[in-house]
């Protein structure tokens, strides 16, 4: 799976870097410190899934994810913020998952491993 990294603090990437890199089967595409960068290199990169600080410097604060979707509409987004009461406004805007940014990272790569799986709504019982 390639993500890309999105949050303003080089610590929080870093750490996030780290962590993604020690899984074999995902692959850090590209990181951005604001929106405006952010849009640009998901357009260009097309990442399956973006890690994005839900307070990313540059965002709509009334609709995050708008821009975001027409750069990137096939990537997933889970929402990271060190504000746990973000995470109902995150998924009601459209993200795949919520982490908090106090969670263990356990937490995050379950949201990862379950972005890369399929989910398919339609499937009937036999």
């Amino acid at each position: 799976m390639r993500v890309y990294i999105a949050d303003d603090q080089a610590r929080v990437r870093d750490a996030l870097r780290l962590l993604l890199t020690q899984e074999h089967d995902l692959q850090v595409v590209g990181e951005a410190d604001d929106a405006r960068l952010l849009l640009r290199e998901a357009k260009k990169l097309r990442p399956d899934l973006i890690l994005l600080d839900w307070e990313l410097p540059g965002l709509s604060e009334t609709h995050p994810l708008e821009s975001l979707r027409k750069a990137a509409p096939a990537a997933k987004v889970i929402a990271l913020s060190g504000q746990s009461d973000k995470s109902a406004v995150a998924l009601r805007e459209g993200a795949f998952a919520f982490v908090s940014k106090t969670d263990p990272p356990e937490v995050l790569l379950a949201a990862l491993y379950s972005a890369q799986k399929p989910h398919d709504t339609n499937t009937k019982p036999d």
